[in-house]
């Protein structure tokens, strides 16, 4: 019998490269000269701290994360962006959530998808990934292809395909 898992995780190495990514072009960047603006990696909680002085400087900051997120090919939607900027002093500071496994809504509308798509295989949620099983590994490619084309909250990898 055939198997696959959905999960939504991120590599931590990875996330670190990008993060000193970013930090490495904050410190060359000529309209950041001056200023204390930092970018912190929690690695324990999976949340991101941003630091610096006004708003247009925030807007850079968080751009910056994503270009750096793209070229080390990490799904940009697995950021919590939504959190408020609060002030500490004169500075402004911004907590950016990084999202890790798959919440049941978001699994429960998963496995109703690929239920949907009739094939024969079986879809069961574990913590936070989804196992799916099948007798012909040609409907698991036919799962990962439909779960690629459909869009959902949250980015998606394949592992365990056997």
């Amino acid at each position: 019998m055939a198997s696959l898992d959905i999960v939504s995780k991120i590599d931590t190495q990875t996330l670190d490269n990008a993060i000193n990514s970013a930090n490495r072009e904050l410190k060359n960047r000529y309209d950041f000269k001056g200023s204390n603006s930092s970018i912190e990696l929690d690695k324990k909680s999976f949340q991101l701290h941003l630091l610096t002085d006004n708003d247009m400087r925030m807007d850079q900051l968080e751009t910056m994360i994503i270009n750096a997120l793209v070229k080390n090919k990490i799904d940009p939607t697995s950021m919590d962006f939504g959190k408020e900027k609060y002030a500490a002093g004169k500075m402004l500071k911004k907590d950016i959530l990084v999202k890790q496994g798959i919440d049941k809504e978001t699994a429960k509308k998963i496995v109703k998808s690929i239920k949907g798509t009739k094939l024969k295989v079986q879809a069961s949620i574990m913590d936070d990934q989804i196992r799916i099983n099948g007798k012909k590994i040609d409907d698991l490619q036919a799962v990962i292809a439909h779960c690629r084309k459909t869009k959902f909250d949250v980015p998606l990898q394949f592992i365990n395909f056997k």
